[in-house]
């Protein structure tokens, strides 16, 4: 399973922060921009600016999901009740690949989405290979029986770097239950995330 680095860390390095909280990031050695002339593309930035590179930040953090699905997901947050932003970040802590991810079952959300399309996960008993699946509240996620042995799942469930949040409950190495939808302020993002400058970019 391919594990993507190059592309990964280039959006690091593009927004100058660790996205992933992953400790290989070249972020952590230099924090300017990718490409000869990163070090002096330093001028002041509009809202508009502003408001799109929290719109790319938290796209990319979801494994750089398409515009159109992400755009798709943003308005069906904002028909829902309540704050848009929070329900933006709800709808996309509902999708499968990131449950798999969230559950330590793969090391980063493109593997996480590898192993969905490769029919390695079920959910509640029965096999799900759309990454994009919402998962609903007291969902049940399971590993697949030869995902168990897998080196990527193994090396998924011995890294440090990041715990498994409280909306998804463990049971065992190879089940996770979808306890709640998360707010913003449970989800264990590695950089501040802004939600509300995503709303004010497609709501202009």
């Amino acid at each position: 399973m391919s594990k993507r680095n190059s592309a990964k860390y280039k959006l690091d390095r593009r927004m100058g922060e660790n996205i992933f909280g992953r400790p290989k990031s070249p972020v952590n050695k230099r924090e300017y921009g990718p490409g000869q002339h990163g070090q002096r593309r330093k001028g002041k930035v509009s809202d508009f600016g502003i408001q799109l590179r929290a719109k790319q930040k938290l796209k990319g953090y979801y494994g750089d999901v398409t515009e159109k699905q992400f755009k798709r997901t943003f308005t069906e947050a904002s028909r829902m009740k309540g704050d848009a932003s929070q329900n933006l970040i709800g709808l996309l802590e509902r999708r499968l690949d990131m449950v798999v991810y969230r559950a330590k079952f793969a090391p980063t959300i493109w593997s996480a989405r590898q192993m969905v399309n490769h029919g390695h996960i079920r959910v509640n008993g029965r096999k799900c290979n759309i990454a994009s699946a919402r998962v609903n509240v007291g969902d049940e996620i399971t590993l697949g029986s030869k995902a168990r042995e897998m080196a990527l799942v193994m090396e998924a469930q011995g890294l440090a770097e990041r715990d498994i949040p409280e909306y998804v409950a463990p049971d065992g190495n190879a089940k996770v239950t979808f306890t709640r939808v998360p707010t913003l302020d449970e989800v264990p993002y590695p950089v501040k995330m802004e939600p509300n400058l995503v709303v004010e970019f497609y709501s202009r």
